[in-house]
């Protein structure tokens, strides 16, 4: 710990600095939280696995057409 003068020089006042080491408790977590599982056992089923194939591409779809719009503009910088 160290203490110095602050900047008015009539004030009593002195700024304190201190380095402190803190250790972390580890938070435990009961079993209330549970990793979440997927059911992939009817991906086996073709029909289901074309549904999922084509709600898949609908969900992202409007995804592609954005990047599709906005294509990134890059300027040339030379030197000089």
């Amino acid at each position: 710990m160290r203490t110095s003068r602050g900047a008015d020089i009539t004030s009593d006042h002195h700024l304190v600095v201190a380095k402190m080491k803190m250790k972390l408790k580890k938070h435990w977590t009961t079993g209330e939280t549970l990793v979440q599982r997927f059911n992939t056992a009817f991906l086996l089923d073709s029909d289901k696995l074309s549904e999922f194939k084509i709600a898949l591409n609908n969900r992202f779809q409007a995804l592609r057409d954005t990047v599709k719009k906005k294509k990134p503009r890059c300027r040339a910088v030379g030197k000089g």
